[in-house]
């Protein structure tokens, strides 16, 4: 194995880390529910390790979170939601809009707003359409959250140059 590719793994394996505790540690409560940073931590995967690696990252990281939080049911659907989410996210940044500064906050809205219909579409399928109608508040939620607390995010580790350090990584 090339030094890169250990490199590599490692830093997916802890960001994937990351976006476990992200979900399964820190938990927000709202209104029929509860919100975590997980989102946060997925988009920022996307914007240190590009599309590939940072979906691919978010998508361990919720799915394992599901499984060892007791929904299991869950863990295969969100590693798929996840997965698309975060790509759709990293295709803005990196292949549709390249060069736009704020590219990466449109693709998370996108990516965001596609994440919300995959899981009402797989609540309804699973679990009847008043179910998953009942549950649009609760994940549009934790997608704003996670928008925003990725904003924040940005934010602090951009000014003080630890984004770029991250990166260079």
């Amino acid at each position: 194995m090339k030094d890169s590719s250990s490199k590599n793994l490692t830093k997916t394996a802890m960001m994937a880390a990351i976006v476990f505790v992200g979900i399964y540690l820190i938990k927000i409560p709202i209104p029929n529910g509860y919100t975590h940073l997980g989102d946060c931590f997925i988009f920022l995967g996307v914007l240190l390790l590009g599309t590939k690696r940072g979906s691919l990252a978010g998508a361990i990281g919720a799915a394992a979170s599901d499984v060892l939080g007791g929904y299991m049911h869950w863990a295969v659907p969100t590693f798929f939601i996840k997965y698309i989410m975060a790509y759709i996210m990293g295709m803005f940044v990196e292949k549709l809009m390249p060069h736009v500064k704020w590219n990466w906050i449109l693709g998370a809205v996108i990516g965001g707003l596609m994440q919300c219909v995959l899981y009402t579409a797989f609540d309804c399928f699973m679990f009847g359409l008043a179910y998953g109608i009942a549950g649009i508040p609760s994940i549009v939620m934790q997608t704003i959250n996670g928008i925003v607390f990725l904003c924040v995010l940005v934010a602090v580790l951009s000014k003080s140059g630890a984004m770029r350090k991250l990166k260079e990584m």
